[in-house]
């Protein structure tokens, strides 16, 4: 429940607080954008989550700050901003915890003070007036009390609705995609009540993940990976078994009632600019369906489509060969010998349970790689925010997603640079082992570590559990290059080196995602959304200019009506709540001016 706080003196944090606060609204009731930039530091970042912008955009600076402002004060009309919790400061910055209002909506925030003003903003949009979640005190009866004829039970009135969408009734919504992305904005929209579809190749909710290799486990930890609504048990193991987030999603998916289609695949999509909507063709287990929403979201993951090189010889290669995303495991290559082309995440894991099944086991490194030991990740970069004693000091995943969302992209780097400092010297003889064995190390182009690689190209690294320790010691092979070509049984690098193999196993990484746009559309709608992902950071495999926000990811793009969503578990979750509010509001006929529409900078 939201505290009631009572105002202070302007020389303590929650004065400050409550002065800058009433300053920035009376600004904003007068429509003055000039003035309630001027409340913002010289050097200043405001980040939107679509309350004011129906966008994810940050703005920088004062001039960025009164440009939002005059494009948006008319429509979201704000007002009632109030700190929610006591104020607290710490080397000259004050930070505080809001809620506000705005003509369609209601939002939650964050505000960094110094002493020029705001240094950070960040407001978030939770529901739409008259369009609340039932939840709480809202939440549905469940049984229809009193005597009715035809009362149709729940499970009759479910079967009722999965038999008419698509066929008597259109949805609103089809997402592509029904991994953890898909299956989230899927519980999102059935609890705002927008019809909708989620489509997925696979027989079962969960199958992307029980397909991949044996040995796959997540990364992240279990604070960090809960989906809406529903965390994990609370005896949940701190890395998940892929298995076992398979069956997860698969009860998630049956329990918060998603309409789902397995065994379906998209095999092409058009938009009709006239009336406003798709036609998406599927084949939905061998059964032809055409359906025809207002919207399509693309939620086919954050990676995009796999890279697969292509290399002179591997018609002629007489072994097994396959893409990361395609490895079966490791038990049919005990006593082979395995060339793993590539060294961040999969190739690594493959890396070493190929070795813990008595393969032999080449690893080609072709560029240098970040890595960081998973439980420093965890003590060091992730524990003040996921961790059980995040959780235990107040930090819910609620807030531990809106404290890492109020750091703007911008300078998140600046907060990396020291934690992957200690991380460093904690593993200084870590470090120095793989080096000697000539792996190839690096810390981001500017030292930053993983999560800005994440955030800026989604690869380059790997989280060592383990098998970072078979390279440094020898017992995984490394070679470096790249590969001329393939002869009968053996990997030829460019140098000249000759690699026997027995398997090739392609650790190459994914492209953009919009190439399943140019698959699923056509590449004409593909290079007029452009490259998805990234921050323009102008860092390795991410071109400037600057971009400010993730690329087309879960906003309005140039296309009308298409939409991106993904990323890991923790996007998956937090992200689905902005994108699936767009979406309703959408379909509730709500106007929705987008300030800030994406530029189209790069087409891959």
């Amino acid at each position: 429940m939201t505290q009631t706080l009572e105002p202070r003196s302007a020389t303590t944090p929650r004065g400050r607080v409550d002065a800058w606060l009433a300053d920035f609204e009376a600004a904003l009731a007068a429509r003055d954008a000039e003035r309630a930039a001027a409340l913002f530091a010289t050097t200043s970042f405001w980040r939107d989550l679509v309350s004011f912008t129906w966008n994810i955009r940050t703005a920088e600076g004062r001039e960025g700050v009164a440009d939002l402002l005059r494009a948006t004060l008319d429509g979201a009309d704000p007002s009632g901003f109030r700190a929610t919790e006591e104020p607290t400061e710490a080397d000259g910055v004050t930070e505080a915890w809001i809620e506000f209002e705005t003509a369609f909506g209601r939002g939650r925030g964050h505000l960094r003070l110094v002493e020029e003003g705001a240094w950070t903003f960040l407001t978030t949009l939770y529901e739409l007036k008259g369009h609340e979640e039932p939840q709480g005190e809202q939440r549905p009866m469940g049984a229809e009390h009193g005597a009715r004829r035809d009362r149709l039970s729940w499970k009759e009135a479910r079967e009722a609705e999965a038999a008419e969408m698509g066929r008597t009734r259109q949805p609103y919504v089809v997402v592509v995609g029904g991994g953890q992305g898909g299956i989230a904005l899927g519980a999102r929209l059935r609890q705002l009540g927008v019809p909708h579809v989620v489509v997925d190749r696979h027989e079962r909710p969960g199958d992307q993940w029980r397909s991949r290799y044996k040995s796959l486990c997540l990364h992240d930890p279990v604070w960090y990976d809960h989906l809406p609504y529903i965390d994990f048990p609370k005896n949940w193991p701190v890395f998940s078994p892929k298995d076992k987030i398979g069956d997860w999603l698969e009860m998630y998916t049956k329990v918060m009632e998603i309409n789902y289609w397995s065994s379906t695949t998209c095999t092409s999509a058009s938009y009709d600019e006239e009336a406003g909507e798709w036609t998406v063709v599927l084949d939905r287990a061998g059964e032809e369906v055409v359906l025809r929403p207002k919207q399509l979201v693309l939620a086919t993951g954050m990676s995009g489509k796999a890279s697969v090189p292509t290399i002179a010889g591997q018609d002629r290669f007489r072994g097994d060969q396959h893409h990361s995303s395609q490895h079966p495991g490791p038990d049919a290559y005990a006593g082979k010998r395995a060339v793993v082309i590539g060294s961040n995440n999969s190739a690594h894991d493959i890396c070493g349970a190929l070795w813990e099944h008595g393969a032999d086991v080449t690893m080609v490194q072709r560029s240098s790689t970040h890595i960081v030991k998973s439980d420093s990740l965890m003590e060091l970069g992730l524990a003040d925010l996921y961790s059980e004693r995040a959780v235990a000091a107040g930090v819910t995943t609620q807030k531990a997603d809106l404290i890492f969302a109020s750091l703007p992209y911008r300078i998140m780097h600046e907060f990396q640079k020291p934690i992957y400092d200690a991380i460093r010297e904690r593993d200084a003889d870590f470090y120095e082992r793989l080096e000697k064995a000539g792996f190839l190390l690096d810390f981001g182009d500017d030292e930053s570590g993983l999560f800005m690689k994440y955030l800026r190209r989604g690869s380059g690294y790997y989280i060592d559990v383990g098998a970072a320790d078979l390279v440094a010691n020898g017992d995984v092979k490394l070679v470096h290059g790249t590969v001329r070509e393939l002869t009968e049984d053996s990997v030829v690098l460019d140098d000249g080196t000759e690699l026997p193999a027995d398997l090739v196993v392609y650790a190459t990484g994914y492209g953009s995602m919009n190439g399943w746009a140019a698959d699923l559309i056509s590449q004409e709608v593909a290079d007029k959304v452009g490259k998805v992902w990234g921050l323009g950071s102008d860092t390795t495999k991410d071109p400037g200019p600057w971009e400010g926000e993730q690329r087309n990811m879960w906003k309005p793009t140039q296309q009308p009506g298409l939409w991106f969503h993904g990323g890991n578990l923790h996007q998956s979750r937090h992200y689905s709540l902005y994108l699936g509010l767009q979406l309703k509001a959408r379909y509730e006929g709500i106007p929705t001016p987008v300030y800030g529409l994406q530029e189209v900078h790069h087409v891959a």
